[in-house]
C-alpha cells in the first residue's frame, strides 16, 4: 500500500493539481522524498548486516558516498567541454592544473560502467576488509570502531585535491542523466520513482533473504555463533557474503542519491553520517524490515524539519532520541506497533 501511495500517489499530486492547490506536492519535496528512499535502501543494508547478523557496522557512510562518486564521475564525463573552461577535463582538475584525465575515470562516459562501478567498487571494498576482518575474528565494539576507522581514513583521502575526486568539494554542477536536465521537474520526479522502485525491489530481496535458510543461519550467527560452529558451519563465510551484499546495496543507493542531490562529496564519509545509519535502524526496530524503513523515514524527515526550524538543536534532539529509544523502547517503533496490535486484540 505504501510503495502504491509513492509510486502512484505522490506523483499524481505533484503533476495534476493547480500550482496554488492545497493538494499539490510542490517542486521541491520530490528530490528530497527520493533522497528519504536512499537512505531506506541504506537502513535496509545497516539492518541486514546489524538486526540480522548482529554486526554493528560504523562505516557503510563509505560505501554509500563510492556509489554516488561513481555515478557523480559519470555525470561530469557527460558534460565534458561544457564547463567553465570548456575543457574536456573536468572544471575541478583544470583548475588544479591536471593535463590528463586519471585513468581511474576511463569508462565513466558509459551510464551502465558507471552503475556497475557502483556496485563493483563498494563490494570489492567491502570483501577485501570483511576477508581479513573475519578471517581474524574481529567482532563486536572492535569490529565496529575499525569499520569506523575505514570510514574516517576513506574520507581523508578523499579530501585530499591529489586524489582525482574533487578534494574537499566533491563532484558537482551535474546537468544531465540519460540526456535528460537534472532541473527539469520531470526529470526529478523520474528519479524518485526510480528510487521509490528500487526501494521496493531491495526490501523484497532482503524480505527474501531473511526468510531463507541463509537468514535463519545469520540469525543463528548473532543470537549463538559458538553453537552454530559446533553445528560444522563456518560463520565467517556467511558473515563475509551478508557484508558484501549490504555494502552494494549501500552503493546502489548512492547511485541514485548523487543526481538527486546534486553534489558528492567526502562529507558523506564522516563518521557520524554512519553511526546515524546506525540510529535509523535502532529508532525504528532493529531485525525488522519495515523498521528499518520507518526508522530512515522517520529520523529524516525530523532532521529536515528541525534543521530548518532549530538548526541548532538537532544533535540534541537526535541523541536524546536514541537514548529514549534504547532505555524504554528497545525494540524501535516497531515493538511498539506491535504492542498496540496485542493490547486492542485483547
Amino acid at each position: 500500500m505504501l510503495v502504491l501511495v509513492a509510486l502512484v500517489a505522490i506523483p499524481a499530486l505533484n503533476r495534476f493539481p493547480d500550482s496554488e492547490s492545497v493538494l499539490r506536492v510542490p517542486d521541491y519535496l520530490i528530490p528530497l522524498f527520493g533522497k528519504f528512499a536512499c537512505y531506506a535502501i541504506v537502513a535496509l543494508a545497516m539492518d541486514l548486516i546489524w538486526g540480522y547478523a548482529g554486526i554493528l557496522s560504523l562505516g557503510h557512510g563509505v560505501f554509500f558516498a563510492l556509489g554516488g562518486y561513481a555515478m557523480g564521475m559519470h555525470l561530469m564525463r557527460v558534460i565534458a567541454g561544457e564547463g567553465v573552461y570548456r575543457s574536456a577535463l573536468p572544471d575541478f582538475m583544470v583548475f588544479l592544473d591536471w593535463k590528463e584525465l586519471p585513468w581511474y575515470w576511463y569508462g565513466f562516459s558509459s551510464f551502465g560502467f558507471a552503475l556497475s562501478m557502483a556496485l563493483i567498487v563498494p563490494g570489492v571494498l567491502a570483501y577485501v576488509f570483511g576477508f581479513f576482518a573475519f578471517r581474524s575474528r574481529i567482532r563486536g565494539v572492535y569490529f565496529s570502531i575499525i569499520t569506523q576507522a575505514l570510514t574516517y581514513a576513506s574520507m581523508l583521502l578523499f579530501f585530499r585535491n591529489n586524489t582525482g575526486f574533487g578534494g574537499n568539494n566533491g563532484l558537482t554542477d551535474f546537468k544531465r542523466l540519460l540526456g535528460f536536465a537534472l532541473q527539469e521537474p520531470t526529470t526529478r520526479l523520474g528519479l524518485y520513482m526510480a528510487s521509490v522502485a528500487v526501494l521496493a525491489l531491495v526490501y523484497l530481496a532482503c524480505r527474501y533473504l531473511v526468510v531463507s535458510k541463509l537468514g535463519r543461519i545469520l540469525m543463528a550467527i548473532r543470537d549463538a555463533e559458538s553453537r552454530l560452529m559446533f553445528c560444522g558451519y563456518d560463520p565467517s563465510v556467511y558473515k563475509l557474503f551478508l557484508w558484501v551484499v549490504s555494502a552494494m546495496m549501500c552503493g546502489l543507493a548512492g547511485a541514485l542519491y548523487a543526481p538527486q542531490v546534486g553534489i558528492i562529496n567526502p562529507s558523506e564519509m564522516q563518521p557520524a553520517n554512519s553511526i546515524e545509519m546506525a540510529i535509523w535502524v535502532a529508532v525504528g526496530g532493529r531485525g525488522t524490515l519495515v523498521g528499518a524503513v520507518a526508522g530512515a523515514l522517520l529520523v529524516n524527515g525530523a532532521k529536515s524539519w528541525c534543521t530548518a526550524a532549530f538548526p541548532d538543536l538537532w544533535l540534541y534532539a537526535l541523541g536524546a532520541l536514541f537514548v529514549v529509544v534504547t532505555l524504554f523502547c528497545p525494540g524501535g517503533l516497531v515493538s511498539l506497533g506491535r504492542s498496540a496490535g496485542q493490547t486492542t486484540k485483547g
